[in-house]
């Protein structure tokens, strides 16, 4: 398998290649360069603080970084986000690449970053125990999950450590947590609890993901973490707590989602009840989702089937009235993108508009005039990179499979109508769809592999022992 790579898929997306992943137009270097050597901007000096991050191992593109405090019953959270906009001239070469490409593109063998790496890996980087600019946020929030305040300012920081989620998670585990972030359990079961009273709709689903093993690529399945999800409480927190700022004032730009219609709801709880999963009178799809235990093929079937509650995802521009759909129900309540400016454009316009609101001043033309574009730029990145993602798996998939037509696995079924359905191999972690009539949502089955079809990208079960047409994932 040593041949293989992802060429392919990049040559389909209109993606360089891997060697070249890394490469900007000489202008866009040559600003980043500039900008690098300026050293941070000017801000309040918080650099006492001891924020440290928590990221994947070997992560570079250092976004954010936290301290936590215990307040009374509730808690203080000073969030540091790299800040891009008072570095990266508006219009200039640097501005106008990433308005084109919207945000980073992971792929196995490489990212397509933002911006330059000089700056997305180092400069602009909030990596340990340098002098950085930040969008420094603080929110406070009570015993009940409730945030009494978030405002955002412009300050230099510096991160103390540089931590990940494996060793954060074993930190915990062993009853000895940085002191940074000792309340961060605590702080993110209480937001989480708070998000599903709201409505927000919970899926631990397992991730597949593409690693390499020596010369060759496999999918694994990646699970997640508690870490990873008190992690990312930090984050919704802080964007929800935008998406109110922008709203109180008239102006913004949100990540959003309507709530579910009435008869996918209805579906989901009847789906819960086949899958012997309990629906206490008058819960909730948040509820219920939030009680599974997602060890169970029965919580993944059913989360699987949430999705579909989970349709219509946009992004919308608002200057003026608030839009008349503002929510993210997925994440139970209004939701801004401002955590992540180094990956993703639409957070470099979206703090820079709550940076204004909190000094009292009129947004910057240069950010309130790009909002009625972003909404499509960060629809079509959006749309770029996930099928950048898919099309990954399922080349890596057809990989793992190769040369073996007509081995029968074990897989667990996570949907299913009367003539197909989707199942999951227990070994490699396949994903796929399954000719077989009424499978068992929710339990495990025996299949066979009937074809593999590595020029498109696809691959074919039947249920074993069992008669049906083959179907294509």
């Amino acid at each position: 398998m040593s041949s293989h790579d992802f060429e392919s898929v990049r040559a389909e997306l209109g993606l360089p290649p891997a060697d070249r992943s890394d490469e900007f137009p000489d202008a866009v270097l040559a600003e980043a360069a500039r900008i690098a050597e300026g050293g941070p901007p000017a801000g309040e000096d918080a650099t006492a603080v001891p924020f440290v991050t928590i990221d994947p191992p070997g992560s570079t593109d250092l976004d954010q970084a936290m301290f936590l405090e215990r307040i009374g019953s509730g808690f203080r959270v000073h969030y540091a986000i790299a800040d891009l906009a008072s570095t990266i001239p508006p219009g200039g070469p640097v501005d106008v690449e990433a308005r084109e490409r919207g945000e980073t593109i992971y792929l196995p063998d490489g990212r397509i970053p933002l911006h330059p790496p000089v700056l997305s890996e180092g400069a602009l980087s909030l990596l340990p125990d340098q002098a950085r600019g930040a969008a420094l946020w603080t929110l406070d929030v009570d015993a009940s999950g409730v945030v009494s305040n978030a405002s955002v300012r412009r300050a230099v920081v510096r991160s103390t450590a540089q931590l990940d989620y494996e060793g954060v998670q074993a930190a915990f585990d062993a009853g000895d947590p940085h002191p940074s972030i000792e309340p961060l359990a605590d702080l993110s079961r209480i937001r989480r609890a708070y998000r599903v009273d709201h409505g927000a709709l919970e899926l631990a689903l397992p991730e597949q993901e593409v690693v390499r093993d020596g010369d060759d690529w496999t999918v694994t399945m990646r699970r997640r973490t508690d870490v990873d999800a008190w992690n990312a409480e930090v984050s919704l927190l802080t964007g929800m707590g935008a998406a109110q700022l922008m709203l109180d004032a008239g102006i913004g730009f949100l990540r959003t989602l309507p709530p579910a219609e009435e008869h996918a709801v209805s579906s989901f709880l009847r789906a819960a009840r086949a899958l012997g999963v309990p629906v206490p009178d008058g819960a909730t799809p948040s509820d219920v989702l939030a009680a599974l235990d997602p060890e169970l093929a029965a919580s993944i079937a059913l989360m699987t089937e949430a999705t579909g509650l989970l349709r219509g995802a946009g992004y919308e521009a608002f200057d003026g009235a608030a839009p008349q759909q503002p929510l993210h129900a997925g994440i139970g309540g209004p939701y801004a993108h401002v955590t992540a400016p180094l990956r993703r454009l639409a957070d470099r316009f979206g703090t820079e508009v709550c940076l204004a609101i909190c000094e009292q001043r009129d947004v910057a033309p240069w950010a309130r005039d790009a909002l009625p574009a972003l909404a499509e730029v960060m629809r079509s990145a959006d749309q770029r990179a996930a099928k950048a993602d898919r099309a990954c798996i399922d080349q890596a998939e057809v990989w793992e499979l190769a040369g073996r037509v007509g081995e029968e696995f074990e897989a667990i079924v996570v949907s299913a109508d009367r003539r197909e359905g989707q199942v999951m191999l227990e070994a490699p972690p396949v994903v796929g769809r399954c000719a077989g009539a009424d499978l068992p949502e929710g339990e495990q089955v025996r299949v066979r592999l009937t074809e593999v079809d590595q020029t498109r990208r696809l691959v074919r079960f039947e249920v074993a022992g069992g008669e049906g047409r083959t179907i294509t994932t």
